[in-house]
């Protein structure tokens, strides 16, 4: 389905924060290339991923409220993993504990919860494709196949 909104801002990249300090990500190495993935992003690779996500997002007007009403699109972050020669990405959530702490109103399922969570994952890789695809020409560091994490 079409989630038919507004592009949001796109996110300050977390200068302040260790690529490999998240949970959802393994990255080796610690040049992360931010201040260059925010240039992109702002040359048009954001809108892009942003379009192109929504045609076939599967967050509805509903879900995409909770989303922006808890500022979780801010929380994104992109980076260089150069080992891997790849734009790596952590993604926000909504935490396990959500029914304890009553993050918003209008969440009332693990449904909504799995859905945003799956919705804002699936944006996050998009955002990494059409960097690379369209936007990025950088080389990966020449590592044997056998040195590559498990993702």
């Amino acid at each position: 389905m079409t989630l038919d909104v507004e592009t949001p801002e796109r996110p300050e990249l977390s200068t302040g924060v260790a690529a490999d300090e998240y949970d959802d990500a393994e990255v080796q190495g610690d040049e992360y290339r931010r201040e260059e993935l925010a240039e992109a992003l702002d040359e048009g690779a954001w809108t892009d991923a942003f379009e192109e996500w929504a045609t076939d997002a599967s967050l509805d007007s509903d879900q995409w409220k909770i989303v922006t009403d808890l500022g979780l699109i801010e929380e994104f972050d992109f980076f260089w993993d150069s080992f891997a020669g790849r734009v790596g990405y952590h993604a926000p959530g909504l935490p396990e504990d959500w029914r304890e702490r009553e993050i918003h109103p209008d969440i009332d399922s693990w449904g909504t919860v799995s859905g945003i969570n799956a919705g804002l994952t699936e944006f996050g890789q998009v955002v990494c494709e059409v960097l690379a695809d369209e936007y990025l020409d950088w080389e990966a560091e020449e590592v044997d196949a056998d040195d590559l994490p498990d993702f």
